[in-house]
């Protein structure tokens, strides 16, 4: 399976195949969600940095998160707005390369992080006198720097297999941006095991952090149960709230797309799932912690004052 059997130099994103008008409404529409996520993640960043009130754990985890969802429709909105005007724009071996492995940084590192906000939940709320003490920053810097640690290296395993198949023809790869299971499809070789690492790997970024979500939630919810007041399980659980949103809308599409059964045009359906996840998933997370966070709220209230 020799790399040096490789020809190709360069891809064709096929993108969507769509009349050229609605492609036109399309670039428009998508041009004003990548914009509303640039400035949703970047006024979080902004109140996060400026706001003493917000340095935090907490806080520090959502400003990583917003990190990340800008990064990720970075990698690929831009590509796919340019094939919405042009389409079937090529792209570089080399190019398309790096976004197939800059995509999986960003979706591994996500999965592990939103594991790891779950855990401060978890002490926050099950372990509230030792929270200081447990989640110190020098733990928490620990924890943001594991999750990039574990994301780049699950990536460059699915990327060592994927660069070793030798590519000789066809160019058209049946997606907006060079997906990992798309490209798979050009290979001039047998790639049934590489298909079988993409699908462990994103099985075990999956499948190992939203079970140690759910252990920390079900430990979290039980221990809400037996507070006394109402107002003290509400706000308890309020807390988590946006957490368990942002958890469900990535985690959803995620396991759906790699994990889920297969049926009908699996590769049609996970275009547009992929499409979700990179446009409106990135786009939906500010706008569910700052609705209903009160104290980004109140953070965005006092800046707008000032």
């Amino acid at each position: 399976m020799g790399g040096n059997q490789t020809s190709v130099t360069e891809f064709l994103l096929v993108g969507f195949p769509l009349s050229p008008r609605m492609q036109v409404l399309l670039f428009g529409l998508f041009s004003m969600f990548y914009a509303f996520t640039l400035l949703g993640n970047g006024v979080i960043l902004g109140l996060i940095t400026l706001d003493s009130r917000l340095h935090t754990p907490m806080y520090f985890f959502l400003s990583l998160l917003a990190t990340v969802d800008i990064a990720y429709a970075c990698n690929t909105v831009p590509q796919m707005l340019v094939n919405l005007l042009s389409p079937a724009q090529p792209i570089s071996f080399a190019g398309c390369m790096t976004q197939t492995f800059l995509f999986m940084v960003f979706a591994h590192t996500e999965c592990i992080l939103l594991m790891m906000m779950s855990y401060d939940r978890y002490v926050a709320i099950c372990l509230p006198l030792r929270y200081s003490t447990i989640m110190s920053w020098r733990v928490s810097i620990t924890l943001a720097v594991t999750s990039w640690i574990f994301g780049i290296l699950l990536s460059l395993v699915d990327m060592v297999f994927l660069l070793l198949l030798p590519f000789c023809g066809p160019q058209k790869v049946n997606h907006f941006f060079c997906e990992i299971v798309a490209v798979l499809k050009l290979a001039c070789a047998d790639t049934h095991f590489e298909k079988f690492v993409v699908l462990a790997v994103a099985a075990s970024v999956l499948v190992g952090p939203l079970s140690a979500i759910v252990v920390s939630y079900a430990h979290i919810v039980w221990t809400a149960l037996k507070i006394q007041s109402v107002e003290g399980r509400r706000k308890a659980f309020s807390t988590c709230s946006s957490h368990l949103c942002v958890v469900g809308l990535f985690y959803g599409t995620a396991i759906i797309m790699y994990v889920g059964p297969q049926h009908g045009d699996p590769q049609e359906r996970n275009k547009y799932l992929l499409l979700f996840h990179s446009v409106f998933n990135p786009m939906l997370n500010p706008l569910i912690y700052s609705l209903r966070n009160r104290e980004v709220k109140a953070a965005l209230r006092r800046r707008l004052k000032r």
